[in-house]
């Protein structure tokens, strides 16, 4: 009798994270029955304690890189992996916790630790891009899971996948939503920031955050300009807005440092 084609071998990493990105994946329900027949889940401690040795044909990754172990594990998923994909804003820009690449590390430990000695960390909190050659970067904090589930589809069956590169001012105007900044004088950084939320602060009448980090041609210094004339907003107000997290993102970053007092 003929067997069972083997499946591809799906791998989900964790690194310096909250875990929400993974748990994106588990939140599509319905639709991650249909991923689960395509492929062999073969490490996610997530969802499973089994683990199935590699190499993996797809290895999805999230967290960033703050550790001499992070640094040394995430060469070994590299070279087990046929495909890396980075999810999140930790895997792709550092994260929330990249906020400490602006200050002293060592300061921070001292205060935090009554015996600091025993802590072992990097300087900086690195995406993981900065260690190793990653395929593709989903963007989000958290991720967009449709988006998640076309990345995985698309390098299961060979082609690139059919993720938004624009910003989420094109969101807005298919949905109808009114400009923020120009109908209520909001702060937003909607016009610099990756589609994949579905404009959703905006469509509340907030400011976007920038949950998924830079769009591909993100013209930050108009938009800082913008809100420093049009909107007053002081330059540290404008500092903490480019700030959250996507902050090691280098557009983000840069912008960010020209305005520092």
């Amino acid at each position: 009798m003929p067997t069972r084609r083997q499946r591809p071998k799906l791998a989900v990493w964790k690194f310096a994270s909250c875990d929400g990105c993974q748990l994106s994946l588990l939140d599509c329900e319905d639709e991650l029955l249909a991923v689960a027949d395509a492929v062999e889940i073969a490490y996610f401690p997530e969802a499973t304690r089994a683990v199935v040795r590699g190499p993996y044909d797809v290895s999805l990754v999230e967290g960033s890189i703050t550790t001499p172990h992070d640094a040394e594990r995430i060469r070994q998923v590299r070279k087990a992996s046929r495909f890396l994909v980075t999810i999140g804003a930790c895997a792709t820009a550092g994260g929330i916790q990249a906020l400490r690449n602006f200050q002293d590390v060592e300061e921070f430990i001292t205060l935090v630790y009554a015996q600091p000695q025993y802590i072992e960390t990097l300087e900086r909190s690195t995406p993981i891009a900065e260690h190793v050659f990653v395929d593709f970067e989903l963007r989000g904090c958290p991720i967009n899971k449709m988006q998640l589930l076309e990345v995985v589809n698309a390098y299961l069956n060979g082609r690139k996948p059919n993720i938004p590169t624009y910003s989420v001012c094109l969101e807005c105007k298919r949905q109808g939503n009114l400009c923020v900044m120009v109908a209520h004088g909001t702060p937003c950084l909607g016009p610099v920031t990756q589609a994949g939320c579905g404009a959703l602060c905006p469509a509340y009448d907030r400011g976007c955050y920038a949950c998924f980090g830079p769009q591909d041609s993100p013209n930050t210094g108009s938009l800082a300009h913008w809100w420093q004339t049009r909107l007053d907003v002081p330059r540290d107000d404008l500092v903490r807005a480019f700030r959250g997290f996507n902050a090691y993102a280098e557009p983000f970053r840069k912008e960010s440092e020209a305005h520092e007092q």
